[in-house]
């Protein structure tokens, strides 16, 4: 039988990954601390704190690849109209942000989808914290299981 405090605690690690927008790596070291502190408590607990962990750095990692592919294409757009061999000065230095190049098209669209994915992030917290508030087990979707 679960009881509110263990509801409460398996709510907060979900809701502690919002300390990000305060602390750098907040989203990581909130939920870590309220699940190895009260892990053994519950295994309600147990099972939402792995599941938020694992879900944020499922994150992180879909947020590294994602950066990995859009910058490139973001770098090659600047960088396309410049000699480097004959660069001798700044006084020949332009950008020629002129015809949108298809690279350009590309980084952008990856950069919506990035814009998409953290509002979808944004909104899978609190529906986890709305189950587990609730006394619901919840998995998030597209989460590798790091923690088992």
């Amino acid at each position: 039988m679960l009881d509110n405090h263990q509801k409460n605690i398996a709510t907060f690690i979900h809701l502690s990954t919002f300390s990000r927008f305060i602390i750098p790596f907040g989203n990581f070291i909130g939920p870590i601390i309220l699940w190895t502190a009260n892990k053994e408590k519950s295994e309600f607990i147990d099972s939402h704190g792995k599941q938020a962990i694992n879900f944020q750095i499922s994150i992180f990692l879909y947020a590294i690849i994602l950066g990995t592919l859009t910058i490139p294409f973001f770098i090659f757009k600047i960088f396309n109209g410049i000699d480097f061999i004959d660069f001798n000065s700044f006084n020949d230095f332009h950008i020629n942000i002129g015809k949108p190049s298809p690279l350009l098209y590309i980084g952008g669209g990856l950069g919506v989808l990035a814009v998409i994915g953290f509002i979808i992030e944004l909104a899978l917290i609190v529906v986890a914290s709305l189950k587990a508030r609730d006394g619901q087990l919840y998995k998030y979707p597209f989460t590798i299981n790091f923690l088992k």
